[in-house]
C-alpha cells in the first residue's frame, strides 16, 4: 500500500522467478483489509501487508494426512524470517492467524477451496 517503487495493490509472489506479479487494484484496499482482519485497523496503516496462501494438493500428495500439519509449520518458518527481516531493516510486524476466512479470500482472488488465506502479516515502521 505503501513502498517506493511499488504500485499499490494485490501482488502474488512467483519464487521460480524470484519476482513480484501484479494481480490487481482493488478500490478501498486499506478499509478492506481491515475488514477481512476483523478490525484490526494497523493492517490497513501498514506499508504492505503479507498474506500467506496455500493450494493444500501440492502437500498432500507427498505428505498425505500430516500435509495439514506441514502446510502451518512451513507458514511459521517463512512468517518468522518476516521478523527477522523486519529487525534487521528497523521495521515491525505481527503475525496474524485471526481474520475473515471468505473476506480475505475474495479479496485476494482465490477461490477459498483449491487454494486458500492461511496466515499473514503487516509490515511498516514507526513515524
Amino acid at each position: 500500500m505503501n513502498v517506493e517503487r511499488v504500485e499499490r495493490g494485490i501482488y502474488r509472489y512467483l519464487p521460480l522467478e524470484h519476482e513480484l506479479l501484479f494481480e490487481h487494484s482493488p478500490d478501498q484496499l486499506e478499509s478492506r483489509i481491515v475488514r477481512a482482519t476483523l478490525g484490526q485497523r494497523f493492517t490497513g496503516d501498514a506499508a504492505v501487508v503479507f498474506v500467506w496462501t496455500t493450494v493444500p494438493y501440492r502437500m498432500e500428495w507427498r505428505y498425505d494426512l500430516a500435509a495439514h500439519k506441514v502446510i502451518a509449520l512451513d507458514a511459521g518458518h517463512v512468517c518468522q524470517n518476516l521478523y527477522l527481516a523486519c529487525e534487521a531493516i528497523g521495521a515491525g510486524t505481527c503475525a496474524i492467524a485471526a481474520y475473515d476466512q471468505a473476506g480475505m479470500d475474495h479479496l485476494l482472488g482465490v477461490d477459498g477451496e483449491e487454494e486458500f488465506t492461511i496466515y499473514l502479516a503487516p509490515v511498516g515502521k514507526k513515524g
